[in-house]
């Protein structure tokens, strides 16, 4: 039990003894570094059930929790603050049950919890992957991992875009200006052949746009009208007929593509349970749009397409079909839950990774479902995230304006390495071990960088701060866990002795390095309940600063006494786990030196 719960019960306990009443809960601070304490309780909440003074109130308390608690050492009450001191001896059993803890904050799933499908990446079949994607597969990796480590089951998967009206636009620019060509023979990746044709559509749509306006049609008409863009529409009306030829077409290219895409999600560092596609799901979503048009969730206009009327509750009407037949994203994606839960009984909700400017689309889509009927759908999610911008402005695909998930993963190596060199560290290191290293520290760079900041908020990307050995980084935090590393090797020590809080002194620096420590399981089910490894990233920054404040002033391995010796290193192999583990949350390896 937290130090948190054990005094929760007995402070409801002590209120109940002294002012016959019982309080739901204890609201509790850090205690700031000008009072002595080590946890604080927050008084004026009570003042709501209890009356009279928060001061006398607070000395009531404490002196409760002198008398009844063992470990409560002292208090005192500024104001109507109660700081509470704890025995040393209470930070030294607690350390006792964690230090052989490999997993420590982690909880296993329960036999009958349910499980979470987390959809991340979700790329479209239709250009590589940029630097956007990078956030979104991240941001979706890391808090399934997360929510795995909370103690539920956790199904990582992705819906791949691989149809539409954006796929037929690049098959149809490649089997018009593409020669045959291949990966193979143009040594490209799969991906970036076919993205450079969606480049190649956009500049002879605009072209033929441009032709139109100067033969007379205003710009609204040329766009509609382009002999480009009729044949895309007509072709993929040819796929959801099943015409063979242009089948074949999506066949090939498309696998081109996910040959591409698995590249990079290996370099990247991130997997998946499970993958659904677009082309196979949106046929079982107009299953249940041809069901909801019979029950009332639907309705048809004129022209033949359905919607769905949400203005009741405080939207508009959505299109679910279009009036030739063909399916929206919508459509798909009623699908695609649906499927999901059929492929997976003991999915009860998922959490869906995709950007802020489809807020809209989710709430409308949670809606639908529950509407036809789901029980499951409340319990779905949206991980709504900012966008990513470079200091040279927005990333447009369809223009080629944007920074390939390839080449940035090469980028941060690359600049690690350059680094990495000027700070002169690795004569000791083969070339294979260094370039290993630069990608460890560049990934590291890379992620944390992203996963630091709140998924909500706008994210400016640089990547040469990124890679910084001071501050808020990743490699920071890298080179912490190195010199750590580093202790370790040098201690010759049993470190399977366990000390009793009799044969151990703590400096206040080892106390302060405890109590970090017992944040972590918090922070984890914390992170889980608000899918946001932000909380995980700066806890393992906060913790690497109290390790290295520790570290610069307590000597580790010249301590005075064999069992100071043996506490510290302890102390430190139990940071360095932690760190490894938080950081592994968050898909970022630790060099073991650098």
């Amino acid at each position: 039990m937290s130090l948190q719960n054990t005094l929760s019960k007995h402070i409801k306990q002590a209120v109940n003894s002294i002012y016959k009443v019982d309080l739901e809960t204890i609201e509790f601070q850090a205690t700031r570094k000008e009072f002595a304490g080590d946890i604080t309780v927050v008084v004026f909440p009570m003042l709501r059930a209890i009356k009279g003074n928060p001061m006398q109130i607070g000395e009531a308390i404490g002196n409760y929790l002198v008398e009844n608690v063992e470990d409560v050492k002292a208090f005192n009450v500024v104001k109507g603050f109660l700081n509470v001191e704890i025995n040393e001896g209470y930070y030294v059993d607690f350390f006792n049950t964690i230090k052989s803890d490999t997993t420590f904050g982690f909880v296993k799933p329960a036999a009958n919890e349910k499980a979470v499908m987390v959809e991340y990446s979700s790329p479209n079949t239709n250009k590589p992957l940029h630097l956007g994607h990078v956030r979104n597969n991240l941001l979706g990796y890391s808090v399934a991992e997360i929510i795995k480590a909370s103690g539920k089951k956790v199904y990582k998967t992705q819906i791949i875009n691989d149809r539409g009206i954006h796929i037929c636009k690049s098959m149809l620019a490649w089997q018009r200006f593409g020669n045959n060509e291949t990966p193979e023979s143009t040594g490209l990746k799969g991906d970036k052949l076919v993205g450079n044709y969606y480049v190649k559509f956009d500049q002879e749509y605009k072209k033929e746009i441009q032709d139109l306006i100067a033969k007379g049609q205003t710009e609204d008409e040329a766009k509609k009208n382009a002999p480009i863009l009729l044949e895309a529409q007509q072709m993929l009306i040819k796929w959801e007929a099943g015409d063979e030829e242009v089948v074949a077409l999506w066949t090939k290219m498309n696998n081109w593509v996910y040959d591409g895409f698995n590249i990079t999600y290996k370099n990247l560092g991130v997997d998946f349970d499970t993958l659904y596609h677009e082309s196979k799901t949106y046929l079982l979503g107009k299953e249940f749009v041809a069901e909801g048009l019979k029950t009332g969730v639907f309705f048809a206009k004129e022209d033949g397409s359905v919607w769905c009327d949400l203005t009741e509750d405080g939207l508009d009407e959505k299109i679910v079909l279009r009036s030739d037949g063909t399916a929206v994203y919508m459509t798909q994606d009623i699908g695609t839950a649906i499927q999901r839960v059929k492929d997976y009984p003991d999915v009860g909700g998922m959490v869906y990774t995709v950007g802020n400017e489809q807020d809209y689309h989710f709430q409308v889509l949670f809606l639908i479902l529950k509407k036809l009927g789901f029980d499951w759908a409340k319990n779905l999610f949206h991980l709504s995230y900012g966008m990513v911008d470079l200091p040279s402005g927005k990333m447009k695909s369809r223009e080629g304006t944007v920074v390939d998930a390839d080449d940035l993963i090469t980028e941060m190596a690359n600049t690690a390495g350059e680094i990495s060199q000027e700070l002169g560290k690795l004569e000791s290191y083969s070339t294979e071990e260094k370039q290993e290293l630069y990608k460890t520290i560049g990934l590291g760079a890379l992620k944390y960088y992203i996963l630091k900041v709140d998924p909500k908020k706008r994210i400016l990307f640089d990547p040469k701060s990124s890679i910084d050995f001071q501050g808020n980084t990743g490699p920071f935090i890298q080179y912490t866990y190195a010199r750590i590393q580093s202790i370790l090797r040098k201690a010759n020590i049993d470190a399977s002795v366990t000390l009793s809080a009799a044969e151990v002194s703590l400096h206040e620096k080892e106390k302060e390095l405890i109590k970090q420590l017992q944040l972590f399981p918090e922070v984890i089910q914390s992170a889980a309940a608000n899918h946001s490894p932000a909380l995980v990233a700066n806890y393992t920054y906060d913790l690497v600063k109290e390790f290295n404040s520790f570290y610069q002033n307590v000597s580790i391995l010249g301590a005075d006494t064999a069992n100071e010796k043996v506490f510290r290193v302890q102390l430190a192999q139990t940071v360095s786990n932690t760190i490894k583990n938080a950081f592994g949350l968050l898909g970022v390896q630790v060099p073991e030196r650098m």
